[in-house]
């Protein structure tokens, strides 16, 4: 795992600003049912496929061994009459036999139970079996495989800004965005029953969570390390028994793995929403009878004016643009200048775009015509309504 700096602990600091203290422990874990008796319990697994962008290189320190080593000694699968059952995130090396069978809408998720991703499929999806995975990918290819029927996944955050490796992900498999929904991100500072504030000396967060969270642990004079999942987070903490670490992570996890708040809205800003896509094998028939959205991608010729004249077709047919998102085009970054004088390269980019229009709105469907007259390439990565809500 990542170990953000350290920062010296303090004696004592004076707490202020928008959190509050929990006088009152949480209740107890409560029991999450066993998935029905005909399908089979996932298997867990650690994910194969990763690209390049995931083998760099860089070493495990030897925290995240142990947190590996845990657990493997501690399976998900094994039960006690003091904890609920946490079946293991599916992974992209072997996926379990099952497959969606109608009953329930299996909504697939990266991380473990309690995570905020978590949250936002049962929001998106109310009643549905929410199936954690281990990696983005590994949801993608669940869907794909019918073992899962949708996926929802973080696409940008209002603090931390787009997840990028969710974008080259929709660009690399073939789902279709069918819906987005908004959740209001709410950290808490969470430790094992009988822990004090004063006792603690480090947190275990995802980095984003730590940096949300930068004020309040530079006031507590915490130190910060980093792991791959805020939920995750708080299971180590509770699995290991830990007096003098806590973690960030949401209300659900502490109620899930028995944990106490500590403190509650430790986030530097009120204001941290987290936007998610909705993924399915379909696309869905958009409407005009509600505000919709479509988000696409393409590529161009490099060029002056090139990126102006592409989105001048939205200008000119009054669609107003939500986001627009540059990544550069994998496996031919570089380009050398049509001007052989000068000998300079220069990055070809895919540009990701939502706009507000449905892809049944006569404006869209022309707006993307005429950006296909230049455009390299274009692809239609859904058109879906708007969430409005924000809970």
């Amino acid at each position: 795992m990542a170990t953000a700096t350290s920062v010296v602990r303090s004696p004592k600091a004076p707490l202020s600003g928008k959190f509050t203290f929990a006088d009152k422990k949480t209740t107890l874990p409560v029991h999450i049912p066993q998935f029905p008796p005909q399908r089979r319990r996932f298997t867990p697994l650690s994910a194969s496929l990763h690209d390049s962008e995931n083998n760099n290189g860089c070493n495990k320190n030897a925290q995240a061994v142990e947190l590996e080593k845990l657990f493997d000694d501690a399976p998900y699968d094994d039960v006690s009459k003091d904890s609920p059952l946490h079946p293991r995130p599916l992974s992209s090396t072997q996926f379990s036999n099952s497959v969606s069978n109608g009953n329930r809408l299996r909504v697939a998720y990266q991380g473990v139970r309690g995570a905020y991703s978590e949250a936002a499929a049962e929001k998106a999806y109310p009643n549905c079996e929410a199936v954690p995975c281990d990696q983005f990918d590994s949801a993608f290819q669940a869907v794909e495989k019918w073992l899962v029927d949708r996926a929802v996944l973080p696409i940008e955050n209002s603090l931390g800004g787009s997840i990028h490796r969710n974008y080259d992900l929709l660009l690399r498999h073939s789902l279709h965005i069918v819906g987005e929904v908004k959740l209001a991100v709410r950290h808490c500072l969470l430790a094992n029953h009988g822990v004090k504030v004063e006792d603690l000396k480090r947190v275990l967060s995802h980095p984003q969570a730590l940096s949300q969270c930068e004020n309040t642990l530079t006031k507590l004079g915490l130190g910060r390390e980093a792991v791959d999942d805020t939920a995750l987070a708080a299971k180590y903490v509770a699995f290991r028994k830990l007096n003098d670490t806590g973690a960030i992570a949401s209300s659900s996890a502490a109620t899930i793995y028995g944990l106490n708040i500590l403190a509650q809205d430790i986030q530097d800003d009120c204001d941290n929403i987290t936007r998610f896509l909705m993924l399915a094998r379909e696309p869905i028939i958009p409407g005009i009878e509600r505000p919709f959205k479509t988000s696409i991608v393409f590529s161009l010729e490099e060029g002056p004016g090139v990126l102006f004249k592409a989105l001048a077709v939205f200008a000119l047919r009054q669609i107003n643009l939500t986001k627009i998102e540059s990544r550069p085009l994998r496996n031919q970054p570089l380009r050398a200048s049509d001007d052989s004088n000068n000998g300079l390269k220069y990055f070809d980019y895919l540009f990701y775009v939502d706009f507000e229009a449905s892809m049944a709105d006569p404006r869209a469907q022309n707006a993307l015509r005429h950006l296909k007259e230049f455009a390299t390439f274009l692809r239609v990565l859904g058109s879906f309504a708007v969430d409005t809500t924000m809970t």
